[in-house]
């Protein structure tokens, strides 16, 4: 069982997304995600999203929210619990990351980029300013075949 975060910066219409092309064996190579990473121990979510924020960007998060807890169950991988935030506001001076290439998108584009299928998911919960959710995404390779939200079974593969 694996502990992590994911934090999308927001800045008007746009979200600031990490592509990752960078480490090796990375399971989200050639993926659009938000910025992120695995708790260290001693840890709770907010000292997380703040430590990776800090770390893969250079900045540091001085209004954020705890949007919702994502549990990815996949054949291939342990179960991962990612606690989800958004920030609108930080300091400092933006770093190059070695995850990866880091850029402002557009939400409108988003779905345009390869993005895991749950993702999409929960970035429409975050659009549509969803109150705290949990989300349950059962993933057989990098096929997605289960969703949960909030204990309701979503369609999946339409």
């Amino acid at each position: 069982m694996i502990n992590t975060t994911l934090c999308y910066l927001e800045h008007g219409d746009s979200y600031l997304m990490l592509h990752r092309t960078k480490k090796k064996n990375d399971l989200n190579h050639d993926k659009w995600i938000g910025v992120g990473g695995k708790f260290e121990d001693k840890e709770s979510p907010e000292d997380c999203a703040l430590r990776e924020t800090r770390e893969e960007t250079g900045l540091t998060l001085t209004s954020y929210r705890y949007r919702g807890l994502v549990t990815f169950v996949s054949n291939e991988a342990a179960t991962e619990y990612m606690h989800l935030f958004t920030a609108t506001a930080w300091t400092g001076t933006p770093i190059v990351c070695d995850e990866g290439e880091l850029a402002w998108i557009k939400k409108t584009d988003l779905l345009g980029l390869p993005l895991w299928e749950g993702d999409k998911i929960f970035l429409r919960l975050l659009e549509e300013e969803a109150p705290f959710f949990s989300l349950k995404l059962r993933y057989e390779g990098d096929h997605l075949v289960e969703a949960v939200l909030n204990g309701t079974a979503l369609r999946v593969g339409e």
